[in-house]
């Protein structure tokens, strides 16, 4: 199945050269949208001037780190070949790696960062899913991953935000309400008053 919806995907890309452009780049680079999205996330929980919110944010940033921290020896583990190395009829349009492909670092992170997007934001949590999403299939896409590489990366890198979240959130919201009474207040709120204590 996997290799099925693989040879689907690359006939798609085939058909649509006028696609590869755009999706190689940002197959390549999109990562880097998620890492904006996170800086958002700091403004928008430094805008609510809420502890809570604020240790949301922290903890998304953290989880997406740690959740391609977490990812590499699960890669080394597994030592899936790219599919690249293995069908040689396929149309490639990623730049060859000699790394392993399960699961796909990218989309680790993209997942990481959307879910714990979630967390801060509704509306900037949809957006980090979308671009965590457009991301996974851009890879399967430019034929760097098996559809399976880029889902068990999303999981991975999802589980990982919720459980930091679960972990940590409490802790952080109460450090944050501390440095809110101190000169790092202006890191995590905008306003001067002192920030209430977290509950």
């Amino acid at each position: 199945m996997d290799e099925g919806l693989l040879d689907a995907v690359n006939r798609f890309a085939r058909a649509t050269g006028w696609l590869h452009h755009v999706v190689v780049t940002y197959a390549s680079y999109g990562i880097a949208l998620s890492g904006l999205l996170l800086l958002a996330g700091w403004w928008v929980a430094r805008r609510a001037d809420d502890p809570r919110t604020m240790a949301a944010a922290i903890c998304a940033g953290a989880a997406t780190l740690l959740a391609v921290a977490a990812n590499q020896p699960i890669v080394a583990a597994v030592a899936r070949p790219r599919p690249y190395t293995t069908d040689p009829h396929l149309l490639v349009l990623a730049h060859r790696s000699a790394d392993f492909s399960f699961p796909s670092d990218h989309a680790t992170a993209a997942g990481a960062a959307a879910l714990g997007l979630l967390l801060v934001s509704r509306r900037l949590g949809a957006i980090a899913t979308a671009a965590a999403v457009l991301m996974a299939a851009s890879r399967v896409y430019i034929a760097a991953h098996y559809p399976s590489d880029v889902l068990a990366g999303l999981l991975l890198g999802g589980l990982v935000a919720l459980a930091l979240y679960a972990l940590a959130v409490r802790v952080l919201a109460r450090l944050v309400a501390a440095a809110g009474r101190t000169r790092l207040r202006p890191l995590f709120a905008m306003s001067g008053a002192a920030a209430p204590a977290a509950p």
